[in-house]
């Protein structure tokens, strides 16, 4: 992938306060940047997740996490900050896997550890559908069951950590629940049941129709306050640079509109 100038970024996003974000980081390097993700798998195939070392994620365990009011929406970070970032992922996606282990996620983390950004997660599972198999949908019903622990991004990181790969449908319940032993505190009568009984298969299936009603852009997709990062500049989320220049200004925006 091409190498984005956080600078130039940063002095053309400053010019378009309307969200036209995409758009004025497309101009100002002067490139198209292949959309990104396994939304759009074609355009990527020559990615790999070997392209680059993976790091472990730092975990988010002190931030406060709920389940919003539209039934969907996982919110992890300070209810009160004025920078939503929206994120649309599928477990099973390794882009997803990318993003969140080597790409531009610890800049969002950084921020919301800061109080600054609110991370708004909705977990699509269309991948099962697409390469047969059940485990995006028993990830995503286990995720659900680590909110109700108050553990979600904690089994969020975990998850994503040690993805197996695509193709593969690994997310069973044994391994779900392996990977939820590495969680101090997750385990336990209620958790374990709900994995195995897919208790909440209900906020799956309207998980992966929320996915759908916001266009199905493929995963991962980053939104900012409600707004979608443009396909032809997706791709700046996989650099921890331009993911943070484009984070810079935004905050900076929002704390002067507050």
């Amino acid at each position: 992938m091409p190498t984005i100038k956080g600078e130039g970024i940063n002095m053309q996003v400053k010019r378009t306060r309307h969200r036209r974000i995409g758009v004025a980081m497309a101009a100002v390097v002067g490139l198209a940047l292949a959309g990104a993700g396994c939304g759009t798998r074609a355009a990527q195939a020559d990615r790999s997740d070997t392209d680059r070392p993976i790091a472990k994620q730092t975990y988010l365990a002190a931030l406060p996490e709920r389940l919003e009011a539209d039934g969907t929406t996982i919110t992890v970070g300070n209810p009160d900050a004025r920078l939503a970032i929206g994120l649309y992922e599928d477990p099973r996606c390794p882009y997803c896997k990318e993003f969140e282990l080597t790409g531009g996620a610890s800049e969002v983390d950084a921020r919301a550890k800061q109080g600054k950004v609110k991370i708004q997660y909705t977990l699509a599972s269309f991948l099962d559908d697409r390469l047969g198999g059940h485990g995006s949908r028993k990830a995503v019903n286990a995720l659900r069951a680590a909110l109700e622990e108050g553990k979600f991004e904690e089994y969020h990181a975990v998850l994503y950590t040690n993805q197996p790969a695509e193709e593969v449908d690994g997310y069973t319940d044994a391994y779900l629940l392996q990977l939820a032993s590495k969680v101090p505190g997750l385990r336990g009568v209620r958790f374990d049941s709900a994995v195995k009984g897919m208790r909440y298969q209900g906020f799956v299936t309207a998980s992966q129709a929320a996915y759908e009603r916001g266009g199905g852009p493929g995963t991962p997709t980053m939104l900012i306050n409600g707004i979608q990062l443009p396909e032809a500049v997706s791709g700046v989320i996989y650099e921890k640079a331009g993911t943070k220049s484009l984070l810079d200004v935004e905050v900076e925006y929002a704390e002067s509109e507050g």
